[in-house]
């Protein structure tokens, strides 16, 4: 009898046990859920790409893993939440990575995932070299390089045919008499933009300016260097004598964007990305649409671009492996390079991947890459070198430039002033 007691005590216990891992095992197998808010939605040139990519990895993952996207459709608000989140230290599960110095100082402490050794493995084969480095801080990579971005101008050629100029100027002063011609054929000449969070398409005309002045070394010159007054003075003209929209103070990349998509005007500055845009939205302006380096100030270099990274991917850090493995194997899918170079040719995104286009890509994004191979050099923007508050100063300085309330000197004083 106590044998019988025995034996069965011991298949109770045999029974829990099995229980116990099995419940075990049904709980390893949970679905993990990775939230990842981004703004390459709705009008987004990205948009369809990046949605097809997301679903066929749930479809490969069923069960197991799920990306659920957040849409947040202006890239400015987003930026400005992700921001605030960091500060906060309530970091997305994923999430899109835009690297200046505001944002890099989130490498510091633990709220993001750290990259580092996977990227010194077989993963770092797939990036473009220099990429890694520049988001590395500190011996550590806390983010994924991915979207790069080159900045050079983009005009309409039919207005220039229409208003008898053959090509883009290379000066300023040649740059000067063809905006009289444009003005004289009924056509204004610049997009540009006070708004936003950093007056994007004017930030990158004063970028282009200041490389043309200053050439690779500008950024090593502090704001008292007299190149940002120089530069100001003829940003401050570009503002003038009818050589932008009327709405331009105040206004956002929509406004901007939105004029040179009408044919409006006829000269506008943005990057690979938004050839997906222009391509649907306005075919004949995207038909017409070439590529220049910007005009060269007298004395100044012409043929300099500005180029840098745009947005990288990062992931909140977690003490679950389970997750971080989720994380990174999301991160390796979004990275590869038949995925990225498909992102690429159907929206016109430049990437930090090592990838080829075929052979029916869109000529706009063929003249991107020939550009980007003829530069003289390649250097950031303003935005990528000062604070978040810095940029946010430019568009308010070059309004209150351009409305009379501030001379270019001042432009730059109330710069420095942001910048303490």
């Amino acid at each position: 009898m106590k044998r019988i007691v025995k034996l069965l005590g011991a298949i109770a216990l045999v029974l829990i046990v099995a229980g116990t891992l099995l419940a075990g095992g049904a709980k390893e197998q949970k679905e993990i859920v990775l939230n990842f808010p981004s703004f390459w939605v709705g009008q987004d040139s990205k948009s369809a790409p990046v949605a097809e990519l997301i679903a066929k990895f749930n479809a490969d993952n069923a069960g197991k893993i799920k990306i659920v996207v957040e849409e947040n459709p202006s890239p400015d608000p987003y930026r400005t939440k992700i921001n605030a989140s960091l500060a906060a230290g309530a970091v997305p599960d994923l999430f899109i990575f835009n690297p200046d110095p505001t944002t890099f100082q989130y490498y510091e402490g633990e709220i993001l995932m750290d990259f580092t050794e996977e990227l010194k493995g077989e993963w770092a084969k797939d990036f473009q070299e220099g990429y890694i480095q520049a988001s590395t801080k500190k011996g550590r990579t806390k983010t994924v390089p991915y979207e790069i971005g080159i900045t050079p101008i983009w005009y309409n050629s039919d207005l220039f045919k229409k208003a008898g100029i053959a090509e883009f100027p290379k000066t300023f002063d040649e740059f000067w008499v063809a905006c009289d011609k444009l003005k004289a054929a009924g056509i204004v000449p610049t997009s540009q933009m006070t708004g936003g969070v950093n007056a994007w398409t004017s930030m990158l005309w004063y970028s282009h300016i200041l490389a043309s002045i200053g050439g690779p070394d500008v950024w090593n010159r502090p704001l008292t260097h007299p190149q940002y007054v120089e530069a100001a003075k003829i940003l401050l003209r570009l503002y003038s004598d009818g050589n932008t929209t009327k709405d331009a103070v105040g206004g956002d990349a929509g406004v901007s964007g939105g004029h040179y998509l009408s044919g409006r005007t006829a000269i506008f500055i943005n990057g690979p990305w938004y050839i997906g845009r222009v391509k649907k939205d306005a075919p004949a302006v995207h038909a017409a649409t070439r590529l220049a380096f910007a005009p060269a100030v007298p004395g100044g270099t012409y043929g300099g671009l500005i180029g840098f990274q745009l947005s990288n991917l990062a992931a909140a850090n977690t003490k679950d492996q389970a997750k971080r493995e989720a994380t990174l194997k999301f991160l390796r899918w979004m990275t590869k390079p038949d995925n990225v170079k498909m992102i690429s040719e159907r929206s016109g995104a430049m990437f930090a991947l090592k990838y080829q286009l075929g052979d029916n890509v869109d000529p706009l994004l063929k003249r991107f890459v020939e550009i980007s191979n003829q530069a003289k050099f390649i250097v950031p923007h303003f935005q990528s070198q000062y604070p978040v508050h810095v940029t946010q100063e430019l568009g308010q300085a070059i309004g209150a430039m351009v409305l009379g309330k501030a001379t270019p000197e001042e432009f730059v004083q109330m710069l420095i002033r942001a910048n303490k």
